[in-house]
């Protein structure tokens, strides 16, 4: 009886461990070739961090973009950040991944155990006291697949304006119940890691608290991902990632200010 116990035991912690991979598998797919020196802004140290800076303090205005599992050093990423810089923003990039990015092929589980969450939020918010430290009076954030879930933490306290989740991982209904901010989140009708059943279960959470803006809208046709790690040789997929940013920033916009 004590020996079936434990094979049951084993099995189920067998099944969990095989289902926790698949669920991560979109969260890998189409790596990126990481340029160290892609994008027209800079790498300096920001609240302890290496980070990707694009635009001027002048602006008064810092939005924070937090990484997929491939960190900071993507192309599609800093070209976003660009783009937000010229918006009038503040844009920082940080490595959250200590120069340790997910690498194709890794064991994604293993990979995970040093690469938190948790980790990455506690970290998030020391760029964020150092952003206001600079004269930043005003801090917005967006993530996107790992980063979705890290910005959802920060958006439990008032330390943002607003944030923007693009493609969320590991992101729970209990995590939405949590937010104090407004938030936008924006979705893929083809993610199996966030799908719009999931999607719509947070859209119904969010409608419960009136006092906290929200918007939730599922992109069609477009997969896990498809804001960052797009070819930029398919216009399809190019127009499809630019239709989310422009959504990304007028949200960010409407929130960030003076």
């Amino acid at each position: 009886m004590a020996r079936a116990l434990v094979l049951l035991v084993l099995l189920v912690f067998v099944v969990d461990v095989i289902i926790a991979g698949g669920d991560h598998h979109h969260c890998c797919k189409n790596p990126p070739a990481l340029n160290s020196t892609s994008g027209s802004g800079h790498v300096e140290e920001i609240g302890g961090l290496k980070a990707y800076v694009s635009g001027s303090l002048d602006s008064k205005l810092g939005i924070l973009l937090v990484s997929d599992f491939f960190g900071y050093e993507a192309p599609n990423l800093r070209n976003l950040a660009d783009k937000v810089a010229a918006a009038g923003y503040y844009v920082v990039v940080p490595d959250f991944f200590h120069g340790d990015p997910y690498t194709p092929g890794e064991d994604v589980l293993v990979w995970l155990q040093s690469h938190g969450t948790d980790k990455g939020a506690a970290d998030a918010k020391q760029v964020i006291k150092a952003l206001k430290y600079k004269g930043i009076s005003a801090v917005g954030a967006a993530g996107m697949c790992w980063g979705g879930k890290v910005v959802g933490e920060l958006a439990k306290s008032d330390d943002l304006k607003a944030i923007v989740m693009m493609h969320p991982s590991r992101v729970t209904v209990e995590d939405i119940k949590e937010i104090k901010v407004p938030i936008s989140i924006l979705g893929a009708e083809l993610d199996k890691q966030s799908p719009p059943a999931l999607l719509k279960q947070f859209e119904e959470v969010l409608s419960t608290k009136p006092e906290v803006d929200s918007f939730v809208k599922i992109f069609e046709g477009v997969d896990h991902g498809w804001t960052l790690r797009y070819d930029i040789g398919n216009k399809e997929a190019v127009k499809q990632a630019e239709k989310a940013h422009h959504y990304m920033l007028k949200w960010l916009s409407k929130y960030v200010k003076c």
